[in-house]
């Protein structure tokens, strides 16, 4: 990356953020965070970035939001970002920021960046999942600003919104963060494997073991599901995490290759029959969760 200064201005008014579903009338104590399956990039953007459309594409969680959806018209509200996920990380903590990525960057706030900002994935992408630079200069850290003022926070607010009406008519809720994960890492299992599902737990201290546990079997029943490994959660699950409020968390994440032609970022021809495996389970997690503290 060079000392090149990139200065771009994003008009937000244009841009449709958020996309909420059947948030009115939930029935289940149930809600679903879909942060990563945005398609969306400003215009501003994209006319200073090195990398195709398709490369910035790969950083991003593809057709979560639709993997799912069914589910959320039965009762269960769901929130998703419409923005992609290299523009803006909403799974990331406010903190997660490289200051390297900047030519103007306060020197105050330089020690609190961390080993995943440091690495290109924090906040604010600089690199693709291919590990190519996203830009070609320095940025303008106002500009950055701007990207948590009109998107990062107001996600974080309706989705605790949605939370804090759940508990008030459920007496709890459990956050089913949803994302997938690319097949390449998917192949770890000592018996060789492929791994479907992984489930996300913080290593069990997201949610009660009873609510996993189900889940867990319910998606066992059809596909090979791994707790924990590759991934145990992210800020979503760790931050929306409060046993003692009665809020909890589970992060879904689903092998890309169930469901999609990854090089070329295309549903194949199982999609909805995944589609309709995912959302049958949540379902059945959502009726388990009304009998939970009954």
């Amino acid at each position: 990356m060079t000392d090149k200064k990139i200065d771009f201005k994003v008009d937000y008014s244009k841009l449709d953020i958020l996309s909420e579903r059947n948030t009115k009338d939930p029935r289940y104590p149930l809600v679903l965070s879909v942060p990563h399956s945005g398609q969306v990039f400003p215009p501003e953007f994209l006319e200073h970035v090195c990398v195709s459309v398709d490369e910035l594409r790969s950083n991003e969680d593809p057709f979560v939001d639709e993997l799912v959806a069914d589910a959320s018209d039965l009762g269960i509200p769901m929130l998703s970002l419409n923005i992609g996920r290299a523009f803006i990380d909403v799974n990331r903590d406010s903190i997660e920021v490289d200051p390297a990525m900047f030519y103007n960057y306060p020197q105050t706030e330089a020690a609190l960046n961390n080993k995943r900002s440091r690495v290109g994935l924090g906040l604010f992408h600089r690199i693709t999942a291919a590990r190519k630079n996203i830009y070609d200069g320095l940025l303008n850290y106002k500009e950055a600003c701007e990207r948590i003022k009109k998107i990062y926070m107001p996600y974080h607010a309706h989705l605790q919104k949605l939370i804090d009406r759940t508990v008030a008519r459920f007496g709890f809720c459990l956050v089913l963060d949803c994302h997938s994960m690319p097949s390449k890492i998917c192949n770890i299992m000592q018996d060789n494997r492929q791994i479907d599902f992984c489930l996300g737990t913080l290593f069990e201290q997201s949610c009660p073991a009873e609510m996993y546990e189900f889940f867990m079997q319910r998606l066992q029943q059809k596909y090979n599901v791994s707790l924990d490994c590759p991934y145990s959660g992210a800020h979503i699950s760790f931050n929306y995490c409060q046993p003692r409020k009665s809020i909890y968390t589970l992060q879904m994440e689903i092998n890309r290759s169930l469901y999609e032609d990854e090089p070329v970022y295309k549903k194949i021809q199982n999609f909805q029959y995944v589609s309709s495996d995912i959302c049958a389970a949540i379902v059945d997690l959502g009726n388990f969760l009304l009998d939970f503290k009954k």
